[in-house]
């Protein structure tokens, strides 16, 4: 009888052995989650771009009112607008002195952030810590009630209609937040570099330039892009210091597109479409450095 049954227990079929279920790693998104991240993804990129968008199908109508009947732009596209900018005004003019200022800014801002910050990074003086919180104060002072004092002072300076003037002013605005980011990049450098550079003999600031910058080299592109766009923004100390028409900047030469009683809008969204250009040739090449140098400015404060 137990023999029997064993016969017959040894000779049924083998239990089938169930694959072990799959476990969703730590941070690993579901396929829900994947579709609802890039579905807003999508969502974001088409808000971001939907203005750019608009701009240069504005910029291809013909007449002034187009933005008040869009629909009939479809039926007239033409690139007029363009060589009226390029050859009836003095755009090559506002691009030769937006660039002056702009990279002016760019080269003298970033050197004063990047010495601001790795001394307030690596140098305990006294005040070190007040110097930084001064720097973040002026940036609550609005525009307005700054632009009458700085223009007596630049006044008697003999800086008014000058590149200086605006590069100096553009600065002032700039420095400050590039030094805090350029400090919290310098934060996350080891201190090590700079005692194995006294060791080889090298100055301080001997360490800075051959050791320390090649390696800030990502948080030196966000801060040079920062000041960049500052300055080719810029409105407001432009439009009071600039008194020579061929001096004046992208953003003051735009105002020219507007009068009292009207408003060429098709000119003005054509040079704003040039405008871009070579702010996007400048993020191009500073692009690959911009992400890493975003992040890692941040992990230290």
């Amino acid at each position: 009888m137990s023999t029997t049954t064993l016969e017959k227990t040894e000779a049924g079929p083998a239990p089938t052995a169930q694959s072990p279920r799959r476990t969703r790693r730590r941070g690993e998104r579901g396929p829900l989650g994947a579709a609802l991240l890039h579905a807003g993804l999508a969502l974001a990129s088409l808000i971001a771009l939907a203005p750019v968008a608009w701009l240069i199908f504005l910029s291809l109508g013909p007449d002034k009112d187009d933005y008040l009947h869009p629909s009939k732009i479809l039926g007239h596209l033409t690139f007029s607008n363009y060589s009226f900018v390029l050859q009836h005004t003095a755009f090559f003019d506002w691009f030769k002195s937006t660039m002056i200022v702009a990279l002016g800014t760019t080269l003298i801002g970033v050197f004063v952030a990047a010495t601001t910050g790795y001394a307030v990074s690596r140098m305990r003086f006294p005040g070190y810590k007040s110097l930084m919180w001064v720097l973040l104060l002026t940036q609550a002072f609005p525009i307005a009630i700054l632009i009458v004092p700085m223009y007596e002072i630049f006044s008697e300076l003999g800086l008014i209609d000058t590149y200086w003037a605006l590069i100096v002013i553009n600065c002032t605005t700039a420095v400050p937040y590039s030094a805090w980011l350029l400090k919290g990049y310098f934060d996350t450098i080891p201190f090590e570099i700079d005692e194995a550079g006294r060791v080889d003999g090298l100055t301080p600031f001997g360490t800075f330039a051959r050791l320390i910058l090649p390696l800030a080299r990502p948080g030196l592109a966000v801060a040079a892009f920062y000041n960049f766009i500052t300055a080719v923004g810029e409105v407001a100390f432009a439009t009071t210091f600039m008194l020579d028409d061929s001096k004046y900047t992208f953003a003051v030469g735009l105002q020219s597109f507007v009068s009292e009683h009207d408003a060429q809008w098709n000119y003005m969204a054509a040079t704003a479409v040039l405008i871009a250009i070579p702010v996007s040739v400048f993020f191009y090449l500073v692009q690959k450095n911009l992400v890493t140098g975003l992040t890692a400015g941040g992990t230290k404060g």
